[in-house]
């Protein structure tokens, strides 16, 4: 029989210890513990048609959800026995360092979703010791990047212009600034279907109808910091209106070619990458013409639907040109586990975008601080189960993709 007795006052007040409630940025970025915490706290704070400009892809949006389930289709194979007490997350990538195995990509129209923009993301990235990326289409300039991450390192992603000598002023400016590598982005010759922005009437800059009224009354701090911030420029736009389809249908060339890749290879300093490599014969030709990296991505699923999904594409390029070439992967990141296992597949670095964007609108630095923070705890915990101390020691043997879309021969 159990033996009971009356409780002990002293006992019972230990538990009736209340804690006050708390309130504001800190305490809301507090309860974020994965990054879908972080994307429900930012659609409850951002106006709809900026968070699903963000969140949103092209057609039926099924590229981004692939690659997420790609992720998710994993299955990890931890080795026992084998202290790992100190995790050690660097890496060397494009002839420098990095604190943590990915960095932030470059996104566009950033301080739409909220005022800090890219200056958060730069100001954090340096915080961490990542790299941080410079869209063509951001809304904070080369130099104000530069002056936000004075001492860490900074890329610049490429868009080729219709107007040739735009895009050349935009790389002699990123050379002149220190921006180290060169992001060469070949998938988007013209804008994809981005559905969910046509339904919510979105447009650059944004305009109020009586639908964004209605939305925005319960976020009036968006709007609030919209319009008492100085105004968007873009450092590759003269002029705007119309929604984000028509503006990049506007600006960019379907005539993009490998020669326009050897005029900017040529005009570059540093090392270039290529964005937006989705198949194998391409990866190998790139490597062939004398490029740095590749970056596998399908553009967050933001171009074409239905395209390849980069995380399951990563094994057979790296078989290719995994030898001779810096093989990155970006597209569905959604976890730090999704990291470990693009890395242990032989990526040798990845690049967050929605993930950072989702921090940003949730509590501007702070909370491109706690998407970091996040990620790495994340990292550096599944390393340890897995029993290795080093990126280094991370191999295909650790992990299997289980199949879910199988090609049809």
């Amino acid at each position: 029989m159990v033996q009971r007795q009356f409780p002990n006052p002293r006992e019972v007040m230990e538990f009736l210890k209340i804690k006050l409630p708390e309130f504001g940025r800190d305490a809301r970025l507090k309860k974020a513990f994965s990054i879908y915490d972080l994307r429900d706290i930012a659609q409850r704070r951002t106006p709809a048609a900026a968070f699903d400009y963000t969140d949103g892809a092209a057609d039926q949006e099924l590229s981004i959800q692939r690659a997420r389930q790609a992720f998710e289709d994993i299955e990890f194979h931890p080795d026992i026995l084998t202290p790992a007490p100190n995790v050690d997350t660097s890496t060397e990538i494009l002839g420098g360092t990095s604190a943590l195995p990915f960095g932030i990509a470059p996104t566009g129209f950033t301080r739409l979703m909220q005022t800090e923009g890219e200056t958060a993301g730069a100001g954090a990235a340096g915080a961490a010791g990542i790299p941080f990326t410079l869209s063509t289409l951001g809304t904070t300039s080369i130099e104000s990047v530069k002056q936000a991450n004075p001492n860490g390192r900074n890329w610049f992603q490429l868009y080729v212009m219709r107007e040739r000598e735009i895009s050349y002023g935009l790389v002699e400016r990123a050379a002149k600034a220190g921006f180290d590598t060169l992001q060469f982005t070949v998938d988007t010759p013209v804008a994809g279907n981005r559905m969910r922005d046509g339904r919510n009437g979105f447009s650059i800059p944004p305009q109020l109808s009586l639908g964004t009224i209605a939305n925005a009354i319960p976020r009036p701090w968006w709007w609030i910091d919209f319009l008492t911030t100085p105004k968007l420029e873009f450092a590759s736009l003269s002029s705007t209106g119309g929604t984000v389809g028509d503006l990049l249908n506007a600006a960019m060339d379907p005539t993009i070619s490998y020669d326009d890749l050897d005029v900017i290879r040529k005009m570059w300093p540093g090392k270039i990458v290529v964005k937006g490599v989705q198949n194998v014969p391409d990866a190998v030709k790139l490597i062939d013409r004398g490029v740095d990296g590749i970056i596998l991505s399908n553009h967050g699923g933001r171009q074409l639907d239905r395209a390849p999904i980069p995380f399951r594409l990563l094994p057979e390029v790296v078989r290719e040109v995994g030898k001779d070439a810096t093989v990155m992967v970006d597209t569905g990141i959604m976890n730090g586990q999704d990291i470990v296992a693009a890395m242990a597949l032989g990526a040798k670095f990845t690049l967050i975008g929605r993930a950072y964007l989702y921090g940003l609108m949730a509590g501007g630095r702070e909370g491109v601080d706690r998407t970091i923070e996040i990620l790495s705890t994340e990292i550096r915990r599944t390393m340890a189960l897995l029993g290795v101390s080093s990126l280094e020691e991370l191999e295909p043997r650790h992990v299997t993709q289980l199949t879910r879309l199988t090609p049809v021969r």
